[in-house]
């Protein structure tokens, strides 16, 4: 095996990645989109299955720039969701179940013994 040889093997390989990646971000991109209907997803799965490279390229042109924006809206979402859920474990710690154990306190929901078990749990 000559040289030539190895070098379109490798240039194949890569092509044949870089054609994977592409399939699966516009699959992903179909399933994500909620303006397309059942049919016309399924028509460009049976697409992409019978023509694969042509209706890559098609789907890339026509619905590149809509594949951009589903994807900043899903990362921005993700984003969001991420920060909620930190903020609400920040507040969950044992300083935030002492102070709510307070306000019911001084709301006389609960005793000074109950506040002083509330507090001793949230210690421990």
């Amino acid at each position: 095996m000559n040289i030539l040889d190895f070098l379109w093997s490798a240039f194949l390989v890569f092509a044949f990645v870089a054609y994977l990646m592409i399939l699966f971000s516009i699959i992903a991109d179909l399933f994500r989109d909620r303006a397309l209907g059942g049919f016309y997803k399924s028509l460009w799965i049976i697409f992409l299955i019978v023509v694969p490279y042509i209706t890559a390229f098609v789907y890339l042109i026509a619905r590149g720039r809509g594949m951009a924006v589903r994807q900043y809206e899903a990362a921005s979402r993700q984003h969001e969701e991420a920060g909620a859920y930190i903020r609400e474990m920040a507040q969950s710690g044992p300083a935030h179940e002492i102070a709510q154990a307070k306000s019911l306190l001084e709301s006389q929901a609960i005793t000074a013994d109950e506040f002083d078990r509330l507090k001793e749990k949230a210690l421990a």
